[in-house]
Parts: structure tokens; C-alpha cells; sequence
């Protein structure tokens, strides 16, 4: 069965930090993200996402390209993947950051 792991490597009052291990056929299931956050991809792969509406999107990671997104995104992140484990670090600015 695929997993998928968060690990918070930092949580202080300006910052969270998560590193994230999608297997292939991982979810990290909806959510929404309080904070601005960046996401700073340690790998290049694709990954799924599914937006609160149902939309859904590829976002194409590219190891080290960092992007950024805004505070209330609702989504479901997938891995539909075979071979490829995607791995990213989340960064959330906390008010006041």
C-alpha cells in the first residue's frame, strides 16, 4: 500500500516547515492551507492536484524551483505515478513573519 509521510521539521511562531514523501499512489488528502506558503520541490516529477471544486491540476516539480501559494488553498495532493516518489519541503509563513 502507498504511503504518504509528513515529518514538521520546524514549527515556531514564524514558520512551519514539513518535508513531504508521496509514494506513488499517495494522497495527502484535502486540506487547507492556513498560511502563505512555498514549496520547495527535492525532486522532479509530477504531481496531481485536486482543487476543493473539483478542478484538478499537473504541477510539473522541478528539483529546486521553489513556487509559491496563497493562504486558504483547499486541495488534495496525488501521486498517480508508478515508479516515482515525489518529495517536497513546505514552508508556511505564520502571521507576523
Amino acid at each position: 500500500m502507498a504511503t504518504t509521510h509528513g515529518e514538521t521539521q520546524l514549527d515556531n511562531e514564524h514558520f512551519r516547515v514539513i518535508k513531504w514523501t508521496i509514494e506513488p499512489g499517495g494522497v495527502i488528502d484535502m486540506h487547507t492551507h492556513e498560511y502563505e506558503y512555498v514549496v520547495v520541490p527535492l525532486v522532479t516529477a509530477s504531481m496531481h492536484v485536486v482543487q476543493a471544486d473539483g478542478q484538478e491540476l499537473v504541477a510539473q516539480l522541478v528539483e529546486g524551483v521553489s513556487y509559491t501559494r496563497p493562504a486558504g488553498s483547499r486541495h488534495r495532493v496525488e501521486n498517480r505515478g508508478a515508479t516515482d516518489t515525489i518529495v517536497f519541503v513546505e514552508v508556511e509563513k505564520k502571521p507576523g513573519a
